[in-house]
């Protein structure tokens, strides 16, 4: 999605030439199918071959790949996922960006979620 992103409309050969350590051409088709089945890509003819456009935004499509990645990895909680990719990043973690973090705590519960 990332390399469908940067761009305006690209073949499955454009994606996979775009991609770091790419997977097989064969690999690139399927996952766009299935992007396109679930609604995330669209296609359109262009003479002979097929151009990919990502439908949903970049915001959206982030927000179902965390919901995804909370719910298969961390059980559903928001918890653990919090408290895994903090123990990960405490090195990269600067004041302002713990602030940040602090704030966004404090706001949940200011809020109620």
């Amino acid at each position: 999605m990332e390399v469908l992103y940067a761009a305006d409309g690209l073949t499955a050969a454009e994606v996979r030439e775009r991609m770091p350590d790419p997977p097989g051409y064969s690999a690139v088709r399927a996952q766009l199918r299935i992007l396109e089945e679930k609604g995330h890509v669209r296609h359109e003819e262009r003479g002979p071959r097929y151009v990919f456009s990502p439908v949903v935004s970049r915001a959206k499509a982030r927000r179902s790949a965390l919901k995804s990645l909370v719910q298969t990895f961390f059980d559903g909680s928001p918890e653990q996922a919090m408290a895994a990719l903090i123990d990960e990043s405490r090195a990269k973690l600067g004041p302002a960006e713990l602030d940040r973090l602090a704030d966004l705590i404090a706001q949940a519960r200011k809020e109620g979620r």
